[in-house]
């Protein structure tokens, strides 16, 4: 009987884990914010744009060549300075990476 009841708690072990992942595997996932401002300065070299909120908070978000940029068609698709953007990104150890960045045009109120 002692066997069978390590045995059963084994299993209901193995079950629960395989099914609920490990603390890993939630700690790997990616959580993204969204910024919106007016792009106040990008730096081509170090691909970074600082995004100055409503509020005066400025945020320097690092962008790559997979960043999606929405909405600046007239600007042959980069983000300039003084464009109303709203930018989604994940951070990690402090440093802030764009997903996608959308130029609002006269969506953003002033």
């Amino acid at each position: 009987m002692l066997r069978l009841t390590l045995f059963s708690l084994l299993l209901v072990g193995a079950v629960a884990i395989s099914t609920l992942g490990s603390p890993q595997t939630v700690v790997a996932e990616d959580l993204t914010h969204i910024v919106s401002g007016v792009v106040k300065h990008v730096d081509k070299d170090t691909k970074t744009m600082v995004v100055k909120t409503a509020d005066g908070t400025e945020h320097t978000i690092k962008y790559t060549d997979k960043t999606v940029i929405e909405g600046a068609k007239d600007t042959g698709g980069d983000v300039k300075e003084g464009a109303k953007v709203s930018v989604k990104y994940t951070e990690e150890g402090g440093e802030k990476t764009a997903v996608g960045v959308k130029d609002l045009g006269k969506d953003m109120d002033k």
